[in-house]
């Protein structure tokens, strides 16, 4: 029977326990670039058996948001060697989320100001963080068919880019009504070419995607984040989710990918808000399956030792309590998260929540 503390070994990875630290948006990136201040925030969780880093875009198209972390430029592949460093140099593992945020932009943040790319033309109902605050979300325009082979090569080039950063690992983010989970979802994919109507084509994308990078740095090295009931980012119900991951999930099968993360529920939210069946979508996958949303220390434990779950990430938990893999062995208190201090600032909130007394 396994134990969410015993060592675990996915794709090339071995990992220290089945711990994760979820990725997490703190929008602390000025210049686009980690800092001396991300160096150690993440040094001080390195004792998670996986970090997964803050969502960090592909290009300067894929950016959403105020002060994230990009990972296409040569001053950020140095940035980053300076995080990964640092958690190697503690026993960690790391591995960076790629990110293309889709239409959930605005074109303050977009090249020349153009309008953000989705595989709709509709904009998204919600908002974005910006230098003015909270803002709506710019109206998207609809990729072409022509421009989505640079969509995958812009992908490719971030996962290589990671590589040569030193991250262990590179998880693609495709959940939270983000980019790839726009083209997936019916509820927001309206197109007609071999990109929209059908499921095989509505997935295709992904599919493409998590191919060319397996292709590209190796399939041990590289995962998958998705959501398939979530409703945040305005991403409606799919007509039929359970079809749609099932889908996904044995397209992915072959690739032999290290792991599949899957946000179960509303992410942050609801675990309950619509039904799905997480585990026979695993059985379609069969590789190292991650759990997230919400999960206890009890949650935890019970989901690995029945054989739930590979590996369990934790988000906030992981904010205000560094050394969270100690504390939930220990069954230790947990520090409260100051919600004030999510999104951007200094060390407040980021860098000075204290571990246990020796």
């Amino acid at each position: 029977m396994a134990h969410l503390f015993d060592p675990i070994q996915i794709g090339d990875l071995q990992l220290a326990n089945r711990i994760v630290m979820a990725p997490l948006t703190r929008s602390r990136s000025k210049g686009l670039l980690p800092g001396a201040l991300a160096v150690e925030y993440y040094r001080q969780r390195a004792s998670a058996g996986l970090i997964i880093s803050e969502g960090t875009q592909i290009s300067a198209q894929g950016q959403g948001y105020l002060d994230t972390p990009g990972i296409h430029r040569p001053e950020q592949i140095a940035a980053w060697k300076r995080v990964t460093d640092a958690v190697h140099a503690e026993g960690g593992k790391i591995a960076v989320q790629l990110w293309h945020v889709g239409r959930i932009s605005h074109v303050a943040f977009q090249p020349e100001g153009a309008a953000p790319v989705s595989s709709t033309a509709r904009a998204a109902q919600g908002k974005t963080f910006t230098a003015e605050g909270f803002v709506p979300v710019s109206a998207p325009r609809a990729l072409a068919t022509a421009e989505l082979p640079g969509i995958v090569a812009g992908f490719v080039h971030a996962a290589r880019c990671a590589m040569e950063a030193g991250f262990d690992a590179v998880e693609v983010h495709g959940a939270n009504g983000y980019l790839l989970d726009q083209f997936m979802r019916d509820s927001i994919n309206d197109r007609t070419d071999l990109y929209g109507g059908s499921i095989e084509n509505r997935a295709r994308l992904t599919i493409e995607v998590m191919a060319a990078i397996a292709a590209a740095i190796g399939a041990g090295r590289t995962g998958l984040r998705l959501s398939p009931v979530t409703p945040v980012n305005d991403a409606g119900q799919d007509s039929d989710a359970q079809a749609l991951f099932n889908h996904v999930a044995e397209r992915l099968a072959p690739l032999r990918l290290a792991f599949l993360h899957v946000i179960e529920g509303q992410t942050g939210g609801a675990r309950d808000i619509a039904p799905f069946d997480y585990q026979a979508m695993r059985q379609r996958f069969g590789g190292p399956w991650m759990v997230n949303n919400g999960y206890t220390r009890e949650m935890a434990l019970q989901a690995v030792a029945e054989g739930r779950a590979d590996l369990v990430a934790f988000g906030r938990d992981f904010i205000s309590n560094p050394d969270l893999v100690r504390r939930l062995r220990l069954n230790a208190p947990l520090q409260p998260l100051d919600k004030a201090t999510l999104y951007g600032g200094d060390a407040r909130g980021y860098t000075d929540y204290p571990a246990l007394a020796a």
